[in-house]
């Protein structure tokens, strides 16, 4: 098996009884890759983290890692970690003791055991907290905890489930750091499932953006966040104004509407993030409904004969009033093309 799919699912079906979570999805991940799963609630993404960590059977398919197929192998013995959302670290325990607890299982005791808890809590940079308790520990440090007791077991594969979620602003952009330091040290390949776009792109290697128990789309963090190849996964980065095309022409809810310009060929549909949007001049008019102000921008939400429309400017031009008439432009060389809509 190449390196490029280290980690390998075929044709993996998923069910929780008679409802099917997860159908047919096929992905391949590579060796040392760090790679997001992202997608709404019920799309199938923790599905099949479970499946991969050995904690949900599959209805049909494999799972395939490092050649070997484990698609049947139980959780403990396919070299697969899980940091859980909650962390799950026993309280009564030093920090010592909850990294140490999985060697524990597997019999290293003695100097070797005290050589890799502190290996595992130096490269997560706890070393001097391993007397502590969990309660004694802020959710930053709580969650190193959690990824050093999962290190030290040295899985092929790691997977974190939701791993920032409980984490505050500024924890959540330090944990994005320590994640990928330790990603990059150590070589692991890592997976995490998140709902976050923003975590997901300053994260990943690769995302792999998920809907109705399928793949939507995977490509590096530039390719879904500039090129999404739908109408879901370009709302889902931030294109706030997504069209369906007919005939080259804008599909509306009272018919079509021409542009300015010629829509790429074979466009299924254009979308445009509100900074695209042309507020001031163009050949359409809408009324503004909404203003916001965000620091260096300022958003508009706007009525128009198209449909509700995002517009964002900078903060320093003029503010427009509530209930003025605009007009405004979707230029073409600023929209993303769908390559499908629906």
């Amino acid at each position: 098996m190449s390196d490029a799919s280290y980690l390998r699912l075929d044709k993996l079906t998923l069910s929780y009884g008679q409802t099917v979570a997860v159908r047919d999805l096929d992905l391949s991940i590579g060796r040392g890759e760090l790679v997001a799963l992202l997608g709404p609630s019920g799309c199938g993404k923790t599905t099949t983290m479970r499946a991969i960590a050995g904690l949900l059977t599959p209805t049909s398919g494999r799972i395939n890692l490092d050649g070997a197929d484990i698609t049947r192998v139980s959780a403990n013995k396919r070299a697969v970690g899980l940091v859980f959302q909650s962390y799950a670290l026993f309280p009564h325990l030093t920090v010592f003791e909850n990294v140490a607890f999985g060697l524990r299982l597997k019999g290293m005791g003695g100097r070797d055991l005290e050589a890799k808890v502190n290996g595992g809590l130096k490269s997560v940079g706890l070393s001097n907290f391993a007397g502590r308790k969990p309660a004694e520990l802020s959710g930053g440090q709580q969650q190193r905890v959690a990824l050093a007791r999962s290190m030290v077991m040295e899985p092929k594969v790691l997977l974190l489930d939701e791993p920032l979620s409980n984490l505050d602003a500024r924890l959540r952009l330090e944990m994005r750091a320590e994640l990928q330091r330790v990603q990059k040290e150590t070589g692991v390949t890592m997976i995490f499932v998140t709902h976050d776009q923003v975590e997901a792109l300053a994260l990943a290697d690769r995302i792999v953006v998920m809907l109705n128990g399928g793949i939507e789309q995977i490509g590096t963090p530039e390719d879904i966040y500039n090129r999404p190849v739908s109408a879901f996964v370009a709302d889902f980065v931030g294109f706030e104004n997504v069209f369906e095309l007919r005939d080259g022409k804008l599909k509306t809810a009272d018919g079509t509407v021409e542009l300015v310009g010629a829509a790429p060929r074979n466009a299924a549909g254009l979308a445009w993030r509100p900074r695209a949007v042309s507020l001031g001049s163009g050949p359409f008019r809408g009324t503004v409904r909404g203003m916001s102000f965000a620091g260096n921008t300022r958003e508009y939400l706007l009525d128009t004969p198209l449909g509700a429309i995002k517009a964002e400017v900078d903060a320093t031009l003029p503010a427009h009033a509530m209930g003025s008439t605009l007009n405004f432009d979707l230029p073409v060389a600023g929209a993303a093309s769908l390559s499908r809509y629906g």
